[in-house]
């Protein structure tokens, strides 16, 4: 099952995050970026893909908040299927959770 308007409404609330922009996502699909680093890509209306540091991969894969990667399942990146209309908004969270690691990444440089 699809949820038709995932992506819209997906980058209508990451777009009001500070420094966030939206770009074509090489292997299709939109990805959400802070500054020159990636936070996750959406892939039509079925599948988030987003990376953490491994450590918090872990937790979030332990906690049954998302899968491993569906193509790198070793990695530290998860992924989130859409199935129903609360899962935009568990995939938001999860985007945001990447987003704040990011930002405080980012203003420690």
């Amino acid at each position: 099952m699809t949820i038709r308007g995932a992506p819209k409404q997906i980058v209508d609330t990451l777009l009001t995050w500070d420094g966030m922009e939206t770009h074509p996502h090489r292997f299709g699909g939109t990805e959400f970026r802070i500054g020159r680093r990636e936070i996750g890509h959406i892939d039509g209306d079925v599948l988030v893909d987003i990376p953490f540091p491994k450590k918090v991969r872990d937790e979030i894969v332990a906690a049954g908040d998302a899968k491993p990667h569906h193509v790198l399942p070793d990695s530290g990146w998860v992924s989130f299927y859409l199935h129903d209309e609360g899962d935009i908004e568990r995939a938001i969270a999860l985007l945001k959770r990447s987003y704040d690691i990011a930002s405080k990444q980012k203003r420690r440089v």
